[in-house]
């Protein structure tokens, strides 16, 4: 049994929106997860940052007022800091996320979740 796909979703975010729609389109009915209310692990986004190759730092939300407010900007916070910032402030984390057949994809532009279905 195939693990399901899931989205990490923001309603409140057109491009999480646009993305959902696109696997929906598919024919794919997302677990869908209110990241801002169910915060990943932080052991659920060191997977995630593996499945996308990404550092902490490149899926965070820099233009946000708590980035700066928490000194994230500060380059000599370790990878594991910057990942216990984004469970305890998940409003840091960018969106959406959709993880399918054991990969990842960061839907900005929302078309790239198509990439991994």
């Amino acid at each position: 049994m195939t693990e399901p796909t899931r989205i990490f979703h923001n309603p409140r975010c057109s491009k999480s929106r646009q993305a959902l729609e696109l696997l929906t389109e598919q024919g794919i009915e997302p677990e869908i997860i209110r990241y801002l209310e169910t915060p990943p692990t932080e052991q659920q986004l060191e997977d995630i940052l593996a499945a996308l190759n990404l550092e902490p730092r490149d899926l965070m939300r820099t233009k946000e007022n708590e980035y700066k407010e928490q000194g994230l900007d500060n380059p000599d916070l370790s990878r594991e800091q910057l990942i216990a910032a984004m469970v305890a402030t998940p409003k840091l984390i960018e969106r959406p996320i959709v993880l399918a057949n054991g990969k990842a994809a960061l839907g900005r532009p929302p078309e790239n979740v198509l990439s991994i279905l």
